[in-house]
């Protein structure tokens, strides 16, 4: 592929923008202009700037380019879930899904190509991990599931996660810059407190999340609460001990005051027994949180199997009785492989 010599104008700061603009016989305030179309319009191209005059978008196509992300595939599930492959520029895929759940619209976006983490139930983990997105990739899969979202259902998005492919604090900068642009006046204007941030568990960046005084939620992909059962499906537990994150969760609450939400997907003879109930409300008890008990989606490249329907009540019911905020999260878009841990880009 050729390398085009122009820039990424949604690289550049405003400063950076208004600089090219009065070295090139420009008014400065156009870089507002600009950074409204690109980042409150989502516009895709210079002429969609009608504002400017045609001299000027021909000044900035003759130097800049718009990278923007494109629907490669898209299919809807019998539940209403739609599953889309999102094309880059650079021709690679990521998944990103649209989950319709009244009275929630949520998008379920991807911070990943591919993944390092090898989580043994996840199909993502079985991919390596080409590269990170940058921020305008990430906010460009929120436009298109909004306008989803809009033609489908004719509402927008209520609420957006960070699960999809990869791990969001493996790729910090980009994810909290594309953060900001969803939710700033001079973005999309979505409130943070709708938007979480999914993790495996990396200890320190969870601590910077904390110093960064983050709006927006985390949720920790928990699925086990003792290090041995945890080390098995999750390599990264060996450097991210649960001691270490309970640690790095409880400095997060101390500098944020958000409530933590645990991921728990519940596999059959695995950590599904009232032992695992108990030591899951040991870990969760020490700071406000809820729990996700989340049915598992199976995958070809893993054994395992989802819970009973009643030993997943008997779980559930062990924890409400401890006090623990507890949801039964139930499986959508499992026929197209939409589900939770099913993202896997089987688009060539």
């Amino acid at each position: 592929m050729i390398e085009s010599k122009k820039k990424d104008i949604r690289k550049m700061t405003p400063d950076q923008i208004k600089d090219f603009l009065t070295e090139n016989g420009e008014k400065g305030f156009r870089a507002k202009q600009i950074q409204d179309w690109l980042w409150k319009s989502s516009a895709k191209s210079f002429d969609e700037m009608t504002n400017l005059s045609k001299k000027t978008r021909e000044l900035l196509q003759e130097n800049f380019e718009i990278l923007p992300v494109t629907t490669f595939k898209a299919q809807k599930s019998n539940d209403g879930t739609i599953k889309s492959a999102f094309q880059l520029h650079d021709k690679h895929l990521v998944e990103g899904v649209l989950i319709p759940a009244e009275p929630r619209m949520t998008a379920c976006i991807s911070s990943q190509v591919g993944c390092s983490l090898t989580c043994s139930f996840c199909a993502t983990g079985y991919m390596d991990r080409k590269r990170n997105l940058d921020a305008a990739e990430i906010y460009d899969q929120v436009v298109a599931i909004n306008d989803q979202a809009m033609e489908a259902f004719n509402t927008g998005l209520t609420n957006i996660v960070y699960m999809g492919m990869g791990e969001p604090l493996l790729n910090y900068k980009n994810m909290m810059e594309s953060v900001e642009k969803i939710t700033s006046p001079n973005g999309l204007g979505m409130s943070a407190k709708r938007i979480t941030v999914s993790t495996a568990g990396i200890a320190k960046m969870i601590r910077k999340l904390g110093d960064d005084e983050v709006k927006f939620n985390l949720a920790l992909s928990l699925h086990a609460a003792n290090d041995e059962k945890r080390n098995q499906i999750m390599p990264i537990n060996e450097q991210n001990t649960l001691e270490v994150l309970r640690e790095a969760l409880k400095y997060y609450f101390s500098k944020t005051k958000n409530p933590v939400t645990y991921e728990y997907i519940v596999f059959n003879n695995f950590n599904d027994s009232l032992k695992d109930a108990e030591e899951l409300y040991q870990f969760t008890r020490h700071l406000p949180s809820k729990v996700n008990i989340i049915e598992y989606n199976p995958i070809s490249e893993a054994d395992f199997l989802n819970a009973k329907v009643d030993k997943i009540q008997k779980f559930a019911d062990y924890l409400s009785k401890k006090g623990v905020n507890i949801h039964v999260r139930r499986s959508r878009g499992k026929d197209i492989d939409a589900a939770c841990g099913q993202l896997a880009n089987k688009n060539k």
